[in-house]
C-alpha cells in the first residue's frame, strides 16, 4: 500500500484477512498524531500480525520541523512509539525518492541523518535508517511467501500412507481413525526476526501469531479474535504464563492463573473456541460430544472451558481415588447445562483406556451418529489442546529477551513435570520451530516409566502404580510419546510399537530412535521424600511457594544441573496453584498435618501471607452436582444416557 491511510489499510486489511503479508508505506505527520491520514495502532498490529513491514516516510514535508529539527525530540518519540508497536523486524524509516536533486530533497537527506544520528545515539539499529527500503520489502516477501505457500496438513502417528487433514477437521475429530494421534505433516519455522518482532507483543497476539503457523485454515483474525477472548484479564489476572525468576538459573513459568488453577486452562480456554470454529468450516451439522479422561486437572478445565458451549456437550471420567479433595470438588461442583461428569473405580490408565476404547467403537460411533453426536475429545491427544502449549514457550523466551536475561541465541533448558507427555512434547515442538532450547528434562514423580524409557529405550507399564502428592502425573501409559516416537522412527515403526503396547504393555525402540530422542531428552524422578523437599526449600529459602508437581520439576532440574554440570537457564513449567494441593505442601513446608484438605487453603495462606487462587476460593460452600461412581466397563453405557 503506497501512501497508506486509515481507510485504504482497513480495505487491504480486510481483504487479506491475516494470510497475505501487508506491506505499507505510510506518511507520518509528527506534529499531528492523530491526523485522519495516520495508521492506527491497531492497523499497526494487524500489518505486524501478518507478517508485513511498515515504512515510515520522514521526508521534510512530514518531520513537522521545517527548516530546523527543533521537533527532533517530538520525532523520536513517534519513531519509539511505532518501534515499541512493531519491533526492529517490521518497522524501518527512509525517504520515499530515488536520489537528492532539488534543495527540499537535499535538506530531506540532512534531516535523515540527523534523526539517524540521534537513532544510532539510542543504540538502534542502523539499518532502521535508509533511503530506500524496497530491499527490505523483498527480503520480507520473498521470506513470508516462503513459508505460506503450503497450506498445513495432518496425519495419523501410524498411517503409512499419510492421508491428509485440515487442522479443523483434526480438531473436531480428536484422535485418527487408526488410533493414531495427529501430526503436522512440516514443522514450520521461527527465525530470529519471527522471535524479535514477538517480543513486542502481547501474549494473546503472540498465541494467534503462533497459532496461525499451525491452523491454517482459520484466519488469523479468527485466531486473534478467540485468543484476545481467552486470554482475558478477567480470566487470567496479571496475564497469562508470567516468567518469575526464581533462582539465577532456574526461571518458573507459571500457567496457573486462568479461571481453574492449572496450566490445563492456557489450552482449554482456547480449544473450545477452536471446536466451534471448526464444526462450522467442516460443515458439520452433528452435536460433539466431547469425552475427557483425566487425572484431575484437565477435567476441571474442560468443564469450564466447554460449560454452555452451543451444539457441544462434555462428559468427564477421573479416578475416584486418584484425585485430590480439592480436584473432586472442583469437578463435582461443575456448573453448565451440557456437562457431566463420573468417577471410575480404577486409576487415570483405566479411564483414557475406556475413552480411547469409546473413540475406536465403530458399532458406537454409529449409534451416536444415528442419535445426532458425534465424538471428540479434550485431552492432549486433540491437536487442538496441544497446539496452543507451544506458544508459552516461546512467549517464556521472547520474555527473557525483554528482560534481558539473555541474549537472542542463548539456548536455555526446559523441564517439565510430566505424565502424559503432551506438555513436553509441545515443548519439543518448540524447538523443531527454531526455538533455541537446548534439553527438554522430563520430570516424573514415583511413577518413572518415562524416567525408565529415557534411559533404556524399553517403555514398561506392568509395574506397580503409585497414588501420590503430584496425582496429575500418576500415569503410566503416556500417550503423547507416540507423537515423539513417530518424528523419531517414522509410522510404521510406531504402529509396531503401539501394537506391542497394547498386547504386552512394554515395547523397546531400536537404537537409532533412541539415539535421536536422546539428542534433546532427558528423564529424572523424584519420590515422595524429593518432592517434599524442594517444596520446603524453595519456600524457606527463597520465598517461592509451588505446588507439588511444579517441586518435582524443580527436584528434577536441581539433578540434571548437579549430574551435568549444564550451567544454561532452565525454564521450570509450573503447572498448578500450590493451593490445588495445599495439603500437602502446608504439611511439606510445616512437616504438619493440615486440619482437612479443604481447611488446608486457609491454613497455607495464613502461614505464607499469600491469597488463595481465585478459582479456589469458598470451594467447599458450592453445590455437588455430580457424584456418580461406576466401574471403567459401564462408561460406554453412561455415555448413552448423556446423550
Amino acid at each position: 500500500i503506497s501512501h497508506a491511510s486509515r481507510k485504504s489499510a482497513d480495505d487491504i486489511l480486510d481483504i487479506c484477512q491475516g494470510k497475505i503479508p501487508v506491506i505499507a508505506s505510510h506518511s507520518d505527520s509528527h506534529s499531528v498524531y492523530s491526523h485522519p491520514r495516520n495508521l492506527t495502532d491497531r492497523q499497526f498490529e494487524r500489518i505486524m500480525a501478518s507478517g508485513g513491514l511498515v515504512g515510515i516516510n520522514l521526508c521534510k514535508a512530514h518531520l513537522g520541523a521545517r527548516d530546523n529539527l527543533s521537533s527532533i525530540d517530538q520525532i523520536m518519540r513517534h519513531i519509539e512509539h511505532y518501534l515499541e508497536l512493531g519491533g526492529e523486524d517490521t518497522v524501518c524509516f527512509g525517504c520515499d525518492f530515488d536520489g537528492a536533486q532539488t534543495p527540499d530533497e537535499i535538506q530531506d537527506i540532512s534531516s535523515l541523518y540527523l534523526i539517524a544520528e540521534e537513532m544510532q545515539k539510542r543504540n538502534y539499529d542502523h539499518e532502521l535508517i535508509n533511503k530506500r527500503f524496497y530491499f527490505k520489502i523483498y527480503k520480507k516477501l520473498k521470506t513470508q511467501f516462503q513459508r505460506k505457500e503450503k497450506t498445513m496438513k495432518y496425519y495419523s502417528t501410524r498411517d503409512t500412507n499419510k492421508k491428509m487433514y485440515d487442522s479443523a477437521q483434526v480438531i473436531k475429530q480428536g484422535l485418527a481413525a487408526d488410533g493414531g494421534l495427529f501430526i503436522p505433516e512440516a514443522i514450520p519455522s521461527l527465525t530470529k526476526d519471527d522471535i524479535l518482532s514477538l517480543c513486542a507483543m502481547s501474549y494473546p497476539q503472540r498465541a494467534a501469531k503462533i497459532l496461525s503457523m499451525f491452523l491454517s485454515d482459520y484466519t488469523y483474525e479468527e485466531l486473534l479474535s478467540d485468543c484476545e477472548a481467552a486470554y482475558c484479564e478477567a480470566s487470567f489476572p496479571g496475564g497469562a504464563a508470567p516468567l518469575k525468576k526464581v533462582t539465577d538459573s532456574i526461571y518458573s513459568l507459571e500457567l496457573w492463573h486462568g479461571p481453574t488453577a492449572a496450566f490445563k486452562d492456557m489450552a482449554l480456554q482456547i480449544m473450545p473456541r477452536l471446536l466451534s470454529r471448526a464444526l462450522v468450516k467442516t460443515g458439520e451439522d452433528n452435536t460433539a460430544l466431547i469425552l475427557v479422561a483425566t487425572s484431575g486437572d484437565t477435567g476441571k478445565a474442560a468443564l469450564e472451558g466447554y460449560k454452555d458451549i452451543d451444539r457441544i456437550k462434555i462428559m468427564v471420567f477421573y479416578p475416584v481415588d486418584g484425585v485430590s479433595k480439592v480436584q473432586k470438588l472442583q469437578m463435582a461442583t461443575q456448573t453448565g447445562n451440557n456437562v457431566n461428569v463420573y468417577a471410575i473405580r480404577g486409576n487415570f490408565d483405566d479411564a483414557q483406556t475406556g475413552v480411547k476404547k469409546i473413540f475406536s467403537d465403530k458399532d458406537a460411533a454409529a449409534k451416536l451418529l444415528d442419535n445426532s453426536y458425534i465424538l471428540s475429545s479434550a485431552n492432549s491427544i486433540n491437536w487442538g489442546r496441544l497446539a496452543p502449549q507451544i506458544v508459552y514457550y516461546i512467549s517464556a523466551y521472547c520474555d527473557m529477551l525483554v528482560a534481558k536475561d539473555i541474549e537472542f541465541g542463548d539456548t536455555v533448558n526446559v523441564c517439565v513435570p510430566t505424565g502424559n507427555f503432551g506438555n513436553i512434547f509441545a515443548a519439543y515442538i518448540a524447538k523443531l520451530m527454531g526455538l533455541p532450547l537446548g534439553k527438554l528434562i522430563c520430570a516424573s514423580n514415583a511413577n518413572n516409566v518415562l524416567t525408565d524409557f529415557l534411559s533404556t529405550g524399553t517403555y514398561d507399564r506392568n509395574r506397580k502404580f503409585h497414588t501420590t502428592m503430584s496425582p496429575s502425573m500418576d500415569i503410566l501409559i503416556s500417550s503423547n510419546l507416540e507423537r515423539l516416537l513417530c518424528f523419531a522412527s517414522g509410522e510404521e515403526k510406531t504402529a509396531g510399537y503401539m501394537a506391542e503396547l497394547a498386547a504386552n504393555g512394554r515395547y523397546t525402540v531400536d537404537a537409532e530412535t533412541k539415539n535421536k530422542i536422546d539428542e534433546t531428552f532427558i528423564g529424572f524422578c523424584a519420590d515422595e521424600t524429593m518432592t517434599a523437599q524442594p517444596l520446603n526449600k524453595f519456600y524457606s529459602e527463597l520465598g517461592y511457594l509451588a505446588d507439588t508437581h511444579t517441586s518435582v520439576a524443580l527436584n528434577c532440574a536441581e539433578q540434571y544441573i548437579s549430574q551435568t554440570g549444564d550451567s544454561r537457564k532452565i525454564i521450570v513449567a509450573s503447572t498448578a496453584s500450590p493451593y490445588k494441593f495445599a495439603a500437602d505442601v502446608y504439611k511439606s513446608i510445616t512437616n504438619e498435618d493440615a486440619n482437612s484438605d479443604t481447611e488446608a487453603l486457609d491454613q497455607l495462606s495464613k502461614l505464607t501471607d499469600t491469597e488463595i487462587s481465585y478459582p479456589l476460593r469458598n470451594l467447599t460452600e458450592r453445590k455437588v452436582n455430580f457424584d456418580a461412581v461406576i466401574n471403567p466397563d459401564e462408561m460406554l453405557e453412561a455415555v448413552y444416557k448423556f446423550m
